[in-house]
């Protein structure tokens, strides 16, 4: 946030009430047919370590304004993180003049007002809100101390962040909410192997670094010495973290616009079995292990919908526009304006099975255990086919039992198709990285294509 006198508002948590007054400020500057206004801040930070040292600390706040006018079916977007009088108006005359040459669309909405969504609990945490370098520099010591009495050396982050959104309109529209958000990411790294474990969660208070710590060095000494596999089809049992990896390449899929544009994988139609009975899916912001906003970047309550049940494609998920459009409800899962991927499920669940992950594990005669992946690039979007390698903990199952490290492998698979045969375990974790969050099992896939190995 740029530093430039009296006009810039020195805390960036503001309060929602704040956030309100602000927003109901800008409203009342605009000339246009219809606007709307969002208030978003941003404290957010980082620690970085290697080699048992932090490394880097990294700190951003900043407070911003984003105008949406719409002047005879036009819509112009103009943004500003300066609060006072002269800048806020110079960005709504900003996005009025855009919205005059901009093309004229006559499908523009009427901007939603609808009741404000219902607090979420546990979606934000006032120790997180107000955690210092102290506060990561104590998630980090117990991962130094395990990383030297392992004789590995450690790698990753602990970060700590809260946010605020409030979103208003001239047509009544207002909601505000607020959240906190924290992490431990970690890489162990032994003589010829490393290990991987994660820990996401509103609440700082509740990752066990030491647990964290602990995983990530068995990972580490359970995968000395790998040894070398054949590439070709194999069983695998992916952690969540792997298995979240792939999925988030799914989520776009139930965009209406998506679904409109024919890039989904069910553009042909929705209430058809795509995948096996055992997948279901949801979105769902109010999930306890990852609570969120419960509603959208247009202040419409979020619906929490079952995308997928017992491997039916049950649900889209759609914004003011495509509502409109689509002739479809409005589901509440607007992007902020402008942005060219149209209404997005925020908040994936994957349901879990009757099994445990060891379970899943024990009846598996020949197989690999996945930790996580890395480098996933899109082969082919509409069919959802991916490729990427294993990282950071791959192991070999044999006759039931996890054995050994095995080298790392490239994959190239399509996610829909993994789906058709497979199975999740009982247990539900948070996953995720920079840009998504999401819940799931662990998920066992009887023909997972591997197509050639590394040496390392």
């Amino acid at each position: 946030m740029s530093k430039s006198g009296s006009d810039i508002v020195a805390n960036v948590s503001i309060e929602s009430s704040q956030r309100e007054a602000l927003a109901q400020r800008v409203l009342a500057m605009s000339p246009a047919d219809r606007t709307e206004v969002l208030v978003s801040t941003a404290d957010a930070a980082l620690t970085r370590f290697t080699h048992e040292v932090s490394n880097q600390n990294l700190a951003a706040a900043n407070v911003e304004i984003s105008v949406r006018a719409i002047v005879d079916r036009r819509t112009g977007v103009a943004q500003t993180n300066r609060l006072d009088d002269d800048s806020l108006r110079a960005t709504v005359e900003r996005a009025v003049e855009m919205a005059k040459l901009s093309p004229p669309d006559p499908l523009t909405p009427d901007l939603p007002n609808a009741p404000t969504g219902a607090a979420v609990d546990g979606a934000y945490d006032a120790a997180t809100a107000g955690a210092d370098a102290g506060v990561r520099a104590e998630l980090c010591a117990p991962v130094f101390a395990a990383a030297e009495s392992a004789g590995c050396w450690s790698a990753g982050f602990a970060s700590t962040s809260r946010s605020g959104l409030t979103v208003a309109n001239t047509s009544g529209g207002l909601a505000s909410f607020d959240g906190t958000d924290a992490a431990l990411n970690i890489k162990m790294t032994a003589t010829d192997s490393t290990g991987f474990a994660e820990s996401y969660a509103a609440s700082v208070g509740t990752i066990d670094p030491s647990a964290v710590a602990r995983a990530a060095v068995d990972k580490a000494r359970g995968t000395a010495a790998p040894s070398g596999v054949e590439p070709g089809d194999w069983t695998v049992v992916l952690e969540p973290a792997a298995f979240g990896e792939l999925l988030i390449y799914l989520a776009s899929h139930f965009s209406a616009q998506s679904f409109d544009d024919g890039s989904s994988f069910f553009s042909d139609g929705l209430d058809r079995a795509y995948f096996s009975e055992r997948f279901t899916l949801f979105d769902d912001f109010a999930h306890p292990l990852a609570p969120g906003m419960p509603f959208d970047f247009e202040a419409q309550p979020t619906q929490r919908l079952p995308l997928v049940e017992n491997g039916v494609v049950r649900s889209i998920v759609t914004d003011s526009y495509y509502a409109k459009k689509l002739g479809r409800e409005n589901t509440g899962h607007a992007l902020p304006a402008p942005n060219a991927y149209g209404p997005q499920a925020r908040n994936l669940v994957v349901a879990g099975g009757p099994k445990t992950t060891q379970q899943l594990i024990a009846e598996t005669k020949r197989g690999l255990l996945v930790s996580r992946f890395w480098y996933i690039r899109t082969v082919d979007r509409k069919r959802a086919i991916v490729t990427g390698m294993t990282r950071d903990g791959t192991f070999a199952i044999e006759d039931g039992r996890v054995t050994h490290g095995v080298r790392n492998l490239r994959f190239n698979v399509g996610i829909v198709d993994l789906l058709g045969a497979c199975e999740f375990s009982s247990e539900q974790r948070r996953t995720g990285s920079y840009h998504y969050s999401l819940v799931s099992p662990a998920a066992k896939f009887e023909r997972f294509k591997f197509t050639s190995t590394t040496d390392f």
